[in-house]
Parts: structure tokens; sequence; C-alpha cells
């Protein structure tokens, strides 16, 4: 399955400025596992040590949070898109 990927700025320098790329998988975990392949240190920024998405990266198939899904095993057709959004933290002073 052909899937694009969105590419959160602080992620870009990894993918050669570019905001979306296009990759193979069938589940979110395969797409990963292929834009680390093609973006070397990218899967890293997205998946920790025990290979669970960290926690202030929201990963949506589609419109949809995976960790509402099956997490890395969500699965995904020809065509979704996989959006990595960083979690934004803060406040008002």
């Amino acid at each position: 399955m052909s899937v694009t990927v969105r590419i959160p700025t602080p992620l870009r320098n990894l993918t050669d400025d570019q905001a979306a790329v296009t990759v193979e998988g069938s589940n979110v975990e395969e797409v990963v596992k292929n834009l680390d392949a093609a973006h070397p240190g990218i899967a890293e920024r997205i998946v920790d040590e025990d290979g669970k998405v960290r926690r202030f990266v929201n990963v949506f198939v589609d419109d949809e949070d995976i960790r509402f899904a099956d997490g890395l095993q969500t699965p995904v057709e020809d065509g979704t898109t996989v959006s990595i959004i960083p979690a934004v933290a803060g406040g008002s002073a």
C-alpha cells in the first residue's frame, strides 16, 4: 500500500525539507520502518526504544488517532494519509 506521510516542521530536516513523503506499508509500523529506511533517523523521533509511539508524538491515520485504534498495528490502505504531529504543550503566563 502506498501512503502519504505528513512530516511536521521539526522533522523535515530528516526528509530534505519535504512536508510529505510517500512510502509503502500495510500498517503504521511498516510505514514507520519504511519511512526510516528512506530517511534514516526519523523512526527514533517517532517511536521509543521499546517500539512504542513516543509520549509527545501523535500519529493519525487519516483523522483517527492510532492510540484509540490498534496503535502501530493500525492498518493503512492505499492512498491513506498518515500524519505525525508533535504534541504541543504550554499555557498562558
